[in-house]
């Protein structure tokens, strides 16, 4: 084992990033994802978004002020413009699909790549749908996924596949964190799952694969006013290699927001036959710099070890999800979180789902049908 004076240990916990910083990019969404993270990660790599668009036109003119975007203009007008090479999207799911298909029909031999919102769609049905409209148009097709570049995520894979661990044998995420749901999460047909707790199936996913069997158990979020049926979520991700993965989704986190003492935090752990790795997540300090951290042990490694980064999720993740679409659109390769392989998630998310309502074991090839 390699355990140099680097103090990441040589760990791949950054992105490979692309030949050409100068993609021209075109925004669609101003709002706090959009401005607050996208933007900046892209301003700090060197790419290029040239222009922007909003439903509320004011709003796009103000962040295109703010990160000198040359253009700020409605979406349609954004879809047809011609000088557009990549489409980042930043818009609610339930409103993803339709703005793919039509810059699919606007962008046919002048568009190379969309990177999409996490899920790409709230079912697998549409979710396959939009990839393959997206390939067979020659568009490269990427998802947010943007967990998979927290940097303790991405270590954590890194020892996975150099099998420091050995065989896994239990991976578990303890969340007791609040979110911010923005307004447009109450006409989802579905809260916690496809909103927050999709970051973390989509994580077990990257380090694991896709599970065969789902087990679930929801209930509303006693903070979130309007009427949800997903709100705390506890799940069990069962493998046939006899791996499980488990989370608990708490965005309740007890009544820390009404007076109580808080205890915030996301805690993950591997087990393998070994080693073991344990981090946490540095989100819910944003916008506190606050990098994610990673310990691991192993039979040969004398104890403890600590990598360290300065790297944080929010908002120096996003720098990898663009970049790993601009990569494969040069290499013309498939994306690292490519819309194929998140049909999947999507499936996963809605495995979670349907396990937690309908009170049953869900096998994922009864949502994938066997694809």
């Amino acid at each position: 084992m390699n355990t140099s004076s680097d103090p990441a240990f040589g760990l791949n916990h950054r992105p490979t990033l692309p030949r050409r910083r100068d993609w021209r990019i075109g925004c669609v969404g101003s709002g706090f994802i959009m401005r607050d993270c996208h933007l900046v990660a892209y301003r700090n790599a060197g790419f290029n978004p040239i222009a922007i668009a909003s439903r509320n036109e004011a709003t796009a003119r103000d962040v295109a002020a703010q990160y000198n975007i040359p253009t700020a203009q409605c979406i349609d007008e954004l879809l047809a413009n011609g000088d557009v090479e990549i489409l980042d999207v930043a818009v609610p799911p339930d409103a993803q699909p339709d703005l793919i298909r039509r810059a699919v029909v606007g962008g046919k031999g002048r568009l190379r790549g969309i990177l999409a919102q996490k899920p790409l769609a709230l079912s697998v049905c549409v979710a396959r749908e939009l990839v393959t409209l997206c390939a067979d148009a020659g568009i490269t097709l990427a998802v947010n996924q943007n967990m998979r570049y927290d940097q303790s995520v991405r270590a954590a894979k890194d020892l996975l596949n150099r099998g420091w661990l050995g065989e896994p044998v239990l991976a578990t995420i303890d969340m007791r964190a609040v979110p911010h749901w923005m307004p447009w999460a109450e006409a989802l047909p579905s809260l916690s799952t496809f909103v927050m707790s999709v970051h973390h199936l989509d994580t077990f996913r990257y380090w694991l694969g896709t599970p065969n069997r789902v087990l679930a158990s929801t209930r509303p979020d006693p903070r979130t006013k309007f009427p949800h049926r997903d709100g705390l979520n506890l799940y069990i991700l069962e493998y046939d290699s006899g791996a499980r993965a488990s989370a608990w989704d708490d965005v309740w986190a007890g009544p820390c927001k009404e007076g109580v003492a808080g205890d915030t935090a996301i805690r993950w752990r591997v087990e393998g036959t070994e080693g073991l790795m344990r981090g946490t997540i540095g989100w819910p300090k944003y916008p506190e710099r606050t990098p994610s951290t990673l310990q691991f042990s192993t039979r040969d490694s004398n104890g403890w070890q600590f990598p360290k980064w300065d790297d944080v999720w929010f908002p120096d993740a996003f720098v990898g999800t663009m970049a790993q679409l601009l990569v494969a659109v040069e290499q013309g390769t498939e994306p690292e979180i490519s819309g194929r392989d998140n049909i999947e998630t999507v499936a996963l998310c809605e495995a979670v789902f349907a396990a937690a309502t309908q009170r049953r074991v869900v096998s994922m090839s009864d949502i994938l049908g066997g694809a």
